[in-house]
């Protein structure tokens, strides 16, 4: 391998932040003569590759940013753009140009990571309690969360926790047999490890509410009827079950909400709220439930608190209910939001506000009735009696020409059975569009008539109850206004674009520029996931050149793009382990091997995987134990599943045994699960398909650019040695067991971003980007190491891409927590660090490839002058109990009014690393986070009651 290589050749400059001088001046730091040398000190020699990446066949040279550009234009020319009406849960949708320019597209938001420092978050906090409010509001319900992945797996939780609240000792679950075909798909496969039935039938003949411990019902159905489910509620309730509504967030500004028939819970799609279709995704899902039910909703919950001077502000509340904390206990791995596209949603619905939704719902309501209308005149059968945007029309023998002239007429329909086809109108369907699709009926020159018709809705059903009643939905909404309130939140928040992120395991690299742009192009976005493939023959080969360079990194035989976040990654590659040894008759093999450091999504995913979690310790320099890992597999060895191992691991250390670990596995019949967070430390440098892994997920949201969203979007491909490739996810429009998510390749629309990204680096750039990677690391190591301990290294001294630094000894010497120091580090204009985990009171920091010697300069030079804070708090010149770190962060309000504490405003706020004029202003002092579970608030409040809080 090439040990000195220009960080400025090709595109690579876009990643690769030192230059060949940094670099150089970095590695005299660490005391490495070569790039290359310090590589063969961090990594085991026995783990290495023997070919180089760049001369893999599925690379060629890297290519220039306009060159792939080109290249990215020539594939997305090869998606065809017809108008499809095929509905299934994905519609057209316009995102007002004002949230496209500065939220889609606005590396404020899209850069952000997820809103654990509430400090920092305060904007798209503020968002995304907009949010849950528009999603309580509609659905009726008391609290809703701050989004999950897609609607199939929104509905799997409803069904985890139906079967966590409900009364009702049975085995079975309930599903409408009008729900979308990927939800009942998705339910069957999360049912079956768990050991529960899914009974797929009519709500009004088929359910008994006595067999079931919760049902699901879609409203309106797949196929367009609308039906009141308040008597199959109550029967359930009756019975102790639970009762969960999929329900159209549209069409509920028209109907009577879920919680007023009685629901428990609500999901479904903001799809249709302003975000593309995309391919599939990425969409942000709603869940909202009863406040009883509250402490078992899945995923996260904002809600409001208080500072320390008493003033409003957001946090993520409750945090210890998210299923992945509880680990081993944990009954979802659910830790991922769609945090970008859930504020899509709800500036969505600011733009608009609820009289705007209510008349996009009622034009679309309109041409559904015009559209039936006029195919009923043409001498076909249209049902259902009552719908809100969807008919189904029985067509007999020709449906196969009708499909057939739809396309010719640029419109794509639904096929349904043998004699049938469902049609779904949207906000952008226009007269010229109906006329195409009555001429595919047969029509030689149909007019559109402009009367408005009576409408086709249930009477009995038809929305009286308000919604959106808070003022933020009822703000002028020019676009001046607009834009400023969404410029407003956020410069509250901290994202990549202002500072380095140094989040340990999360990988906040660079979301390149001209990686984002395909994204925005109508032949990605405006494709739906469901169309003909020739119509998305763009898609298809991106994905597939995607995968090939996915299997050269990793040393796997094929990829499956399906799961839509890491965590769903996790949940498939497990599956596919626990298929591969039903296929063998080895149902009994259901124990699962995990480190005692491992993510906390690790065990969550292997219970819902049906297996059991056995922890494994580790040793004193924080290895996995191997000799614990030995007698443990072999005590389970007739029951062994699998093993789960994070390389390198949560320690940031490469384990010189891994090789041993997989080998001990196999031994006992089990399956080598290695989970890919770390993988930043491994392209171009070892693959795990060769260390003696069999199935991988990979974080494309971390090392492969895609952005993280403020929380979400992501995408969690697995990768498999040829063995389980028969058990990958399946395609989930079959609405048989085996998908994962409601799109065959997730959350598509935002692979683009990852393949330019392969594009422009080249095998050769790629390799380069995880030396430097680690350098960096080893550079932030070597500097802070003279003043906090390093807690744990490999063999010779070196981390792999991060670093663990240890503040628990400051908490005895100062009182000094890991909190004060991360609070003292946004004064300083810095996220702060993953904070007390895999080990609590200590900071793990990852500078990843992309940031320059500069920036990591003055990330170290901003720690060690809090370390001089903490030495002078330990010698006595600053009180213990009343210093900056403890009152850190400082507002811009602490510059005014009174001042009696016993250090000045300066070193308050301005301490070592603030920018001066540049300073970044957090917008809220510490929040409180104890008020806010006290006092939970998880929908907007009013105005008046901001006061209330401050008392």
């Amino acid at each position: 391998m090439t040990a000195h290589y220009d960080p400025y050749d090709f595109a690579n400059r876009r990643h690769i932040g030192p230059t060949q001088a940094e670099i150089d001046a970095m590695l005299a730091a660490v005391g490495a003569p070569s790039l290359e040398a310090l590589i063969d000190e961090t990594l085991p020699p026995d783990i290495r590759q023997a070919q180089p990446l760049a001369e893999e066949d599925a690379f060629g040279p890297a290519l220039t940013e306009r060159r792939a550009i080109e290249r990215m234009r020539e594939i997305a020319d090869r998606n065809r753009v017809l108008v499809s009406l095929i509905g299934q849960g994905y519609h057209g949708t316009t995102m007002p140009p004002a949230i496209q320019r500065n939220i889609f597209e606005n590396p404020a938001w899209y850069t952000a990571y997820s809103p654990y420092q509430p400090e920092i978050s305060q904007g798209r906090l503020e968002a995304l309690i907009n949010f849950q409010t528009l999603v309580c509001d509609l659905t009726g319900l008391d609290v809703a969360n701050a989004s999950l992945l897609d609607e199939a797996t929104a509905a799997a939780e409803a069904m985890g926790l139906a079967r966590r609240v409900a009364a009702s000792k049975a085995d079975a679950f309930f599903v409408d047999r009008d729900c979308l075909p990927q939800t009942i798909a998705v339910l069957k496969t999360r049912a079956a490890p768990m050991g529960w039935r899914v009974v797929v039938g009519c709500p009004f003949a088929d359910l008994d509410p006595a067999e079931v411990f919760g049902a699901i019902f879609q409203y309106p159905g797949v196929g367009g009827a609308i039906h009141d489910f308040s008597g199959p509620i109550a029967a359930l309730h009756a019975a102790g079950a639970i009762a969960a509504v999929a329900a159209d967030p549209l069409a509920l500004t028209l109907l009577t909400s879920p919680g007023e028939m009685g629901a428990d819970v609500a999901i479904g799609s903001m799809q249709r709220y302003g975000v593309p279709m995309g391919f599939g995704g990425p969409h942000a899902a709603y869940m909202a439930t009863r406040d009883a039910h509250k402490r078992a909703l899945p995923g996260r919950l904002v809600g409001v608190s208080v500072d320390a001077h008493g003033r409003r502000a957001y946090r993520l509340a409750l945090q210890t209910r998210e299923q992945h904390i509880r680990r081993e206990k944990a009954t979802s791995n659910i830790c991922t939001a769609q945090v970008l596209l859930a504020v899509i949603a709800s500036m969505y619905a600011v733009f608009h506000g609820p009289a705007g939704l209510k008349a996009i719902a009622q034009r679309v309501h309109r041409d559904a009735v015009r559209l039936g209308r006029g195919l009923a005149d043409l001498g076909f059968a249209v049902e259902p009696e009552h719908f809100f945007d969807t008919i189904t029309v029985r067509v007999g023998a020709f449906q196969g020409v009708i499909l057939a002239q739809a396309v010719a007429n640029g419109v794509n329909l639904r096929k349904v059975g043998d004699d049938r086809i469902g049609i779904t109108v949207d906000e952008r369907t226009r007269p010229d569009i109906l006329q195409a699709v009555w001429r595919a009926f047969g029509a030689d020159d149909p007019a559109y008539d402009e009367a408005w018709p009576d409408a086709r809705l249930p009477e009995a059903l038809v929305r009286t109850s308000a919604y959106l009643t808070h003022p933020i939905f009822h703000m002028n909404r020019a676009e001046s206004e607009m834009t400023r309130y969404m410029r407003r939140l956020a410069d509250r928040d901290l994202a990549l674009d202002r500072a380095m992120i140094p989040l340990g395991s999360c990988t906040m690299k660079l979301n390149a520029t001209a990686e984002m742009l395909p994204i925005s192009w109508p032949e990605f976005y405006e494709i739906h996931p469901f169309v003909p493939a020739d119509q998305a023959a763009g898609y298809h080969a991106l994905i597939g050149d995607l995968s090939d360079k996915l299997c050269a990194i990793t040393g796997y035989d094929a990829i499956s793009m399906q799961p839509n976040s890491g965590a769903q990654g996790e949940y498939a590659g497990l599956l596919a382990i626990r298929r591969y040894h039903l296929s063998r008759g080895e149902a009994h093999r259901t124990i699962c091997l995990i480190p005692s450091s491992a993510h906390g999504t690790n065990p969550a995913s292997a219970q819902m995987c049906g297996m059991s979690v056995v922890v494994v310790g580790a040793d004193a320099d924080g290895n996995i134990d191997v000799e614990d890992f030995r007698a443990k597999a072999e005590r389970h060895s007739g029951h062994l599943a699998a093993c789960m191992i994070t390389y390198p691991s949560t320690h940031g250390v490469f384990e010189a045994r891994v090789r041993e670990l997989c080998d001990v596995v196999h031994a006992h019949g089990g399956q080598v699960y290695l989970d890919g967070a770390n993988l930043n430390a491994l392209v171009g440098l070892a693959r795990p398909g060769d260390i003696g892994a069999d199935v991988s997920h990979l974080n494309l949201h971390k090392t492969f650019c895609i952005p993280h969203g403020g929380g979400g979007p992501g995408m969690g491909p697995i990768g498999v040695k040829a063995h389980l490739i028969p058990f990958l996810p399946s395609d989930p429009r079959s609405g048989t067991e085996g998908a994962v998510s409601a799109a065959p390749y997730g959350s598509a629309s935002i692979l683009p971003i990852s393949w330019s990204y392969c594009l422009m680096m080249g095998g050769r750039g790629l390799a380069q980007a995880t030396r430097v990677a680690i350098l960096n690391a080893n550079y932030i190591a070597a500097r802070l190491g003279h003043a906090y301990p390093i807690l744990y290294a490999g063999a010779n001294g070196r981390v792999a891409h991060e670093c663990i630094v240890d503040v628990r000894p400051f908490q005895k010497s100062a009182g000094v927590t890991v909190e004060d120091v991360a609070k003292r580090l946004i004064d300083c204009g810095f996220h702060p660090p993953t904070m007390s985990w895999p080990v609590a009171g200590t900071l793990m920091i990852e500078p990843t490839e992309s940031e320059t010697k500069a920036e990591i300069d003055r990330f170290c030079d901003a720690m060690l002058a809090i370390r001089e804070e903490i030495r002078a708090i330990e010698d006595g010149r600053i009180d213990r109990a009343n210093n900056p770190l403890k009152n850190a962060p400082h507002t811009v309000q602490d510059l005014i009014g009174a001042w009696e504490r016993p250090y000045s405003r300066e070193a308050a706020c301005f301490p070592w690393g603030a920018r001066g004029i540049d300073k970044y202003w957090p917008p809220v002092n510490r929040v409180d986070n104890a008020y806010g579970d006290r006092n939970l608030m998880c929908s907007c409040p009013a105005p008046d009651s901001y006061e209330e809080a401050a008392e």
